[in-house]
């Protein structure tokens, strides 16, 4: 007799104290053009599987958009609807066209048949050798704008040298202030823990509105790879996180320019068409039964990413 499966858990990520601990990623390799890897920079060699959804895969897409390396990598994209067997693919416009994978699990078992942490994306994986090249999407958006970058259509500079140890820095506070704050905040199940993470959100959310103050993006006139990881996680703010994750101190639309920020990097040329409201709406409302067990989809909130930023 078959069973139905069962819904997303967070497994070995829920700590004994009621706090959320993000697994670290596994597959680490790197993609070179200077010979130094087992993969080398080719067109048409790597493929990336990602979910719209997701705000880690959804670096890697803008990555790819702004260096124009459509025609160089393809894509694979997952239902926004998970379970506990993970990222599915289906004929409902979430296909893999490269593998005909029914589960991106396959792709990682297909490179350690002993793998047994929970299946993420994005995945960034070799056409040539069938196997999985990195899983870890800061590692993969520094390939696109470094490795990659001789094979865009219209390459720009995200980590100028001069800036590096900045942007490495801003980097990691962000990271765990902002883009995984608000993970260990919605999955808390501690009530002081829940609070010490909001609060560290919060206070860091406001330190950015007051730099953003100075200068159009973080490091300048020009968006950098820290404004797009922060950027993929303010555009899902008010839409989920605020709500679902109950990071609800403020919205992202009470900041005066952290608002506008986001909005002037969702209008740059090429990231708006990386932005599915539909699917990342219904993949954190209708797969995490534990935070909202009704399945109802909150609404869009009503202000709109298509206002005029007004930040040139």
């Amino acid at each position: 007799m078959s069973t139905s499966p069962g819904a997303f858990s967070l497994g070995s990520e829920s700590g004994d104290d009621g706090s959320f601990r993000r697994q670290t990623s596994t597959f680490r390799a790197f993609v070179s053009d200077d010979r130094s890897t087992d993969f080398p920079v080719a067109a048409g060699r790597y493929h990336l599987y990602v979910a719209r959804a997701c705000p880690w895969a959804h670096r890697t897409l803008i990555g790819r958009a702004l260096m124009g390396l459509e025609d160089a990598i393809s894509v694979s994209y997952a239902d926004p609807i998970r379970d506990e067997r993970g990222w599915r693919f289906d004929d409902d416009g979430h296909a893999d066209s490269i593998n005909g994978f029914g589960y991106l699990s396959e792709a990682y078992r297909a490179t350690d048949p002993g793998y047994d942490a929970r299946v993420t994306v994005p995945v960034l994986w070799d056409r040539r050798r069938g196997t999985i090249v990195n899983n870890e999407s800061s590692d993969i958006l520094r390939m696109l704008s470094t490795a990659f970058a001789r094979l865009g259509s219209h390459p720009v500079e995200l980590v100028p040298e001069r800036l590096r140890g900045e942007i490495e820095a801003l980097n990691r506070l962000i990271y765990d202030n902002v883009n995984n704050a608000v993970y260990k905040a919605g999955f808390a199940t501690n009530q002081r823990v829940y609070e010490r993470e909001v609060m560290s959100l919060f206070q860091t959310l406001d330190e950015l509105d007051l730099r953003l103050a100075r200068s159009r993006f973080l490091f300048g006139p020009e968006p950098l790879e820290t404004d797009w990881r922060l950027f993929t996680t303010l555009v899902r703010f008010d839409a989920v996180y605020q709500i679902h994750f109950k990071c609800s101190i403020r919205k992202l639309d009470e900041y005066e320019f952290l608002w506008p920020y986001a909005r002037d990097l969702y209008q740059w040329p090429g990231v708006a068409n990386t932005v599915d409201f539909g699917e990342i709406r219904a993949h954190y409302y209708r797969t995490h039964p534990m935070i909202n067990p009704s399945g109802l989809i909150a609404m869009m909130p009503a202000a709109s990413f298509d206002e005029p930023a007004g930040r040139s």
